[in-house]
């Protein structure tokens, strides 16, 4: 059984990211969307309400599970038995920064692998910092987020 993680801090899951995921499930028997802790990042959801978005974004795909993580990429993915990291690429510029990264996983565990994943060409220009913009400005997110997260937004800034 090949198991792989997506790890991210989906501050807020866009609909980029669910893309990313549905090709994940069409190559690996089960896929596990990991909400990353990031210590260099300030998010707007908790991870407990990050978790909950992606459980409820993702409840239609059968092999796909939710979890949370402090901690290292590579020592998650062997606690969990995966043998690859899901990584998305929308544009040259994620490649830069995604391949120091992979590289960096590679000499920590020369056993895991990272696959990069493009999401659909309609969500190339779409990363979370953009949803939390609009969201912010009271501006209609629906067309790239789920309606779950588009209420969660739409709590979270009082509109």
């Amino acid at each position: 059984m090949k198991k792989v993680i997506y790890p991210g801090t989906f501050d807020p899951v866009t609909n980029g990211h669910i893309d990313v995921v549905r090709r994940a499930i069409e190559l690996f028997d089960e896929v596990i969307v990991t909400v990353a802790q990031n210590p260099s990042k300030t998010c707007l959801f908790s991870t407990e309400e990050r978790v909950e978005m992606l459980k409820e974004s993702l409840k239609d795909f059968n092999n796909v599970s939710v979890d949370s993580f402090d901690g290292l990429v590579v020592d998650h993915a062997k606690e969990v038995g995966a043998i690859g990291i899901i990584r998305g690429l929308r544009a040259v510029s994620d490649f830069e920064y995604e391949f120091q990264m992979a590289l960096m996983n590679r000499k920590l565990n020369d056993d895991l692998r990272t696959i990069f994943l493009m999401p659909h060409e309609k969500y190339t220009y779409l990363n979370s910092t953009i949803i939390r913009n609009l969201a912010a400005f009271k501006s209609d997110v629906s067309d790239f987020v789920t309606p779950f997260v588009a209420k969660k937004l739409k709590e979270k800034f009082d509109y």
